[in-house]
């Protein structure tokens, strides 16, 4: 059987072109994330944060696909607490939406305080590192999430793999302009670290089997984001009018 196979049937473009667009779509939480978390680096620091991080999610997706039996143990009941089960999956959904929730707060309670954001950035080292590991915390959460929902729609682990490397591209052509935009835009920043909180109570219900529809949350999102666009794109003509 040839590695082309899967890609020649009806069924196998079809599967390939949902996943892609599912993996993009799912990738929008950890972009939104990143560019968040690399907004309080410089220019140079962002950019390599960025590509650090965009790296570490691939490498995380490509790993867990590469154990698929390990995968599908992470469904598996191992914990009880009244009528209640949770899996692996569960337990790292819940850490990581509690995780989400504690950084957006005190991401938000920074900007409302005013503190400076020179003091994170210009620790240097400290700071780059301190973004990488909070990188590698949620790449994995939104790892788990995105490949076990890639295991459940595709048999062929050769379209996964496709479908994971086209949104990881897409993903990282769209990290610069958008991390770049938020850095730029305070109020674009605070909408964001809100996205965050939203992300992580999704996440958090997740956890305890109270699925909250992705749809509302990206439709609210989107809603939100093409409001604060027309914001800035209305600052921006009221500066270049003249008096």
């Amino acid at each position: 059987m040839s590695l082309l196979d899967p890609f020649l049937s009806t069924n196998g473009i079809a599967a390939l072109v949902t996943l892609t667009v599912l993996e993009v779509v799912l990738g929008i939480d950890n972009l939104v994330f990143i560019s968040v978390l690399t907004s309080r680096l410089d220019r140079a620091g962002a950019a390599k944060a960025r590509a650090i991080g965009l790296s570490l999610a691939f490498a995380f997706r490509i790993a867990l696909l590469a154990s698929l039996s390990f995968i599908m143990t992470l469904t598996a009941p191992v914990l009880t607490a009244g009528e209640m089960s949770f899996s692996w999956r569960d337990v790292v959904l819940i850490g990581g939406g509690l995780f989400l929730l504690a950084k957006g707060t005190r991401e938000i309670h920074n900007e409302v305080e005013a503190e400076d954001a020179g003091e994170h950035a210009s620790s240097g080292r400290r700071s780059m590192l301190a973004v990488i590991a909070q990188l590698v915390i949620i790449d994995l959460v939104f790892s788990i999430d995105s490949i076990v929902t890639a295991v459940g729609l595709a048999e062929d682990l050769e379209i996964m793999v496709m479908a994971v490397c086209l949104a990881m591209v897409a993903m990282y052509f769209a990290a610069g302009p958008v991390g770049t935009f938020i850095a730029a835009h305070p109020t674009t920043k605070m909408l964001a670290l809100s996205f965050l909180l939203l992300i992580g109570l999704a996440l958090l219900a997740d956890g305890f089997h109270f699925h909250i529809p992705r749809g509302y949350i990206y439709f609210a999102m989107t809603f939100s984001a093409l409001v604060e666009v027309f914001n800035v794109l209305a600052r921006r003509n009221r500066r270049k009018r003249p008096g």
